[in-house]
């Protein structure tokens, strides 16, 4: 068998230049690269606009993705070593779904939308907290 190494995830989204916007502008995500209905982000992250997805992966007549796509299934998660900064820097902007908050595990968290209301995860690095509070093993 043939070694598989993971590469990306891509999100399907009613709007690539809406969530691009999101992305880029008030996340400040860096676009690495675009074509159309796709946009590429440093750390491998994509998006693609989910008609046009639908197309690409079930073929000619495949079912139109109309709408938000998120429903509470996908999460996005992204590290900061400032967290309080940055929940201050984005409160206002965004949909929150909660503030910062302090997992059983220690890490401390906020949660908000994205514009297709997937759930996008700011927390500290798990560096940040002692072996034995970690809820992850460590990852070579």
């Amino acid at each position: 068998m043939t070694d598989l190494q993971f590469v990306s995830v891509t999100t399907a989204v009613q709007d690539v230049a809406v969530s691009k916007e999101f992305y880029a502008k008030v996340l400040g995500l860096r676009v690495l690269a675009e074509d159309g209905p796709f946009v590429l982000f440093e750390g491998n992250f994509a998006l693609h606009q989910a008609q046009e997805l639908m197309g690409t992966v079930f073929g000619q007549g495949a079912p139109g993705a109309a709408g938000p796509q998120g429903s509470d299934n996908l999460l996005v998660y992204f590290e900061t070593d400032d967290l309080d900064a940055t929940f201050l820097h984005l409160r206002d902007q965004v949909d929150l779904v909660h503030p910062v908050e302090r997992q059983h595990w220690g890490q401390r968290v906020f949660r908000l939308y994205d514009p297709d209301r997937h759930i996008v995860e700011i927390v500290e690095p798990m560096e940040q907290h002692p072996a034995p509070a970690r809820h992850l093993p460590d990852i070579p």
